[in-house]
């Protein structure tokens, strides 16, 4: 039988109020590195659909607990596309819901439909900055981006800092009174103002480091958005924590567009760099404005009777986790800028940005979605599985397929986006197109990490992982910026399949389903790339735009016929396609 009781806290946190049951996914370098802007959202977005509170009014002393049914999967369940059975037929029940409220919706529909604003939002915001790329590639100067970089990618470990896992915290609580949104709303307030005063006193260190006088006056100025981020952050995961994913997403679009249209007119008027510092502070301040106005309260000052040390014990080691990863994924830009100057990383970092900024983007929402139905099926195995393969292949059939293609066709990608100066960034898109594809396929395992409470075993990990990475990257500067690029790519090769491995000693997971999915995909995948990029040689007397056209018409050839011929890729791409049509129909 179903419990229908609210979920429960781990133990080590019952007797805690907002003790807090798992954590928002992690971006690949943390806090987006964006020069497009260092983006808040990227630290704690997972909202819990599964006992997420009601509005608030700001008369109410408390925040009233919702009590949602135990939602019933089953009838979204999709055609098995791991092997296994098929599940069964759908079970239905009462559902019970707080006080005077309507009955909650069944999980699987609000998934749906937090998927489908969550995306729609995201997909606006990657569009924006696509255009960001493609416009300031043409009005900026390599060196430009390079100064940027080297600056956020190292002040950039001060965000993680600055939101302390608070976010992810109080959107996994069970109940947060108003007392404890206020407590932490001053202290995220708190420590974003100690950072900006830490960098701001720290500028001179920070360029010394690069031996690069200009960055003292970009650091005084991005020293500013860990204040304003401060502010933000509580904003922000009430909102997602109230489900008010329509008021998160015309942030999440708002915010980036002003900033662009800002970036775009200093860099017509010559500003050079300070476009793209104007475009990161304007874009925390809009993106600040947007979340007060939405949230609709303000704090009152802080109560010593309200207590957080709950929340500040989950953000702690979800903060430890997010230290460890920031550092070894943001290790090659300093290297790369230390080694061959702001020329070289702004080329090497905009190669980045062309990729894996939009590729976190679609992992957020993602997350966002998967982390609620997973923390709910934990107790029952074989739906966990199955919705743990259905979450693999979507992401291999849809997100690796695209990487592949930008593999296979780098060079007139690179053309067509980012300009012809910009072609020494080809080669560098095209390794981090092949990392992309083993992150996506480690990613299934933070899922499970974290919908069970794993955060323990989630740091060790992650400290293996970052040792992988941080070895291949120091061996891999010896042979240029092209070293490294390869080296990155290399690590999460090392790593995914040791990430399987590893979770399987910790908790029950489909391992072997895993790994024979992942086989599916990468096969498919390295036909996909090899396809393309043959199809981008042939076509080359006849520019980039029919490349480019030519290489997709090559992918898709590949996956119709693998459709025609292989069962088992007929199974997994019927699952995928079931899949979108649930997310539309809700």
């Amino acid at each position: 039988m179903s419990d229908r009781r609210s979920p429960r806290p781990p133990a080590r946190h019952r007797g805690e109020r907002g003790g807090a049951t798992s954590a928002s996914a992690l971006s690949d370098r943390g806090p987006s590195v964006d020069l497009d802007v260092v983006d808040p959202a990227t630290i704690g977005d997972a909202a819990d659909l599964a006992a997420a509170t009601p509005a608030e009014t700001l008369t109410e002393e408390t925040l009233a607990e919702a009590e949602l049914a135990d939602a019933e999967l089953a009838d979204t369940d999709l055609a098995d596309t791991g092997g296994g059975r098929p599940t069964g037929p759908a079970r239905t029940g009462p559902a019970r819901a707080g006080r005077g409220a309507p009955a909650a919706p069944r999980l699987g529909a609000q998934a749906a439909r937090g998927a489908a604003v969550t995306l729609g939002a995201q997909g606006g915001k990657v569009l924006v900055q696509i255009v960001s790329v493609v416009v300031l590639a043409r009005l900026l100067s390599p060196h430009d981006y390079g100064l940027i970089a080297m600056v956020v990618a190292i002040i950039g470990v001060g965000e993680l800092v600055r939101d302390f896992g608070l976010s992810s915290a109080a959107i996994q609580a069970t109940t947060v009174t108003r007392g404890q949104r206020d407590n932490l709303f001053w202290v995220n307030a708190a420590i974003g103002l100690t950072l900006s005063a830490v960098v701001f006193v720290g500028a001179g260190l920070i360029a010394a480091a690069f031996g690069q006088p200009d960055l003292v006056p970009i650091s005084h100025a991005l020293s500013l958005t860990f204040l304003i981020n401060g502010l933000g952050t509580q904003y922000r995961a009430d909102l997602v924590r109230r489900l008010k994913f329509s008021a998160v997403a015309s942030a999440d679009i708002t915010a980036p567009a002003v900033a662009l249209v800002i970036a775009i007119g200093g860099a017509l008027l010559g500003w050079g760099y300070w476009a793209l510092v104007a475009q990161q502070l304007s874009q925390a301040l809009v993106l600040l404005i947007v979340l007060v106005a939405a949230a609709g309260w303000l704090p009152r000052l802080p109560r010593r009777s309200e207590s957080i040390r709950g929340f500040l014990r989950f953000g702690w080691n979800m903060l430890a986790s997010q230290l460890v990863s920031y550092i070894s994924n943001n290790v090659d830009n300093v290297l790369v800028g230390i080694r061959f100057g702001p020329l070289t990383l702004g080329v090497y970092s905009r190669a980045f940005q062309l990729l894996m900024t939009p590729l976190n983007q679609v992992r957020i929402p993602l997350t966002t979605v998967a982390l609620p139905v997973f923390s709910r099926l934990k107790h029952e195995r074989a739906r966990f599985d199955d919705w743990l393969c259905r979450g693999q292949l979507a992401l291999g059939y849809t997100i690796v397929a695209g990487l592949a293609l930008v593999a296979g066709a780098s060079e007139p990608l690179t053309a067509i986006l980012l300009g012809p100066h910009w072609s020494e960034a080809a080669p560098i898109l095209r390794m981090f197109a092949i990392a992309g594809i083993f992150q996506l396929l480690a990613f299934v395992g933070y899922w499970v990490y974290v919908s069970r409470a794993l955060t323990g075993d989630l740091l060790r990990y992650s400290l293996v992982s970052a040792a992988i990475k941080i070895v291949c990257i120091l061996i891999g500067v010896s042979g240029g910026v092209m070293g490294v690029a390869i080296a990155y790519a290399i690590a999460p090769a090392i790593s995914w399949p040791i990430s399987l491995w590893w979770l399987s000693r910790r908790t029950q997971i489909p391992t072997a389903r895993l790994y024979a999915g992942a086989g599916r995909i990468l096969t498919l995948a390295v036909l996909t790339a090899v396809a393309s990029g043959v199809a981008t040689w042939l076509c080359t007397p006849w520019g980039a735009i029919v490349q480019v056209a030519a290489s997709i018409g090559a992918a898709l050839a590949v996956y119709a016929l693998a459709t025609l011929l292989v069962p088992a890729v007929r199974r997994d791409l019927g699952g995928v396609l079931a899949a979108a049509r649930m997310i539309r129909s809700r």
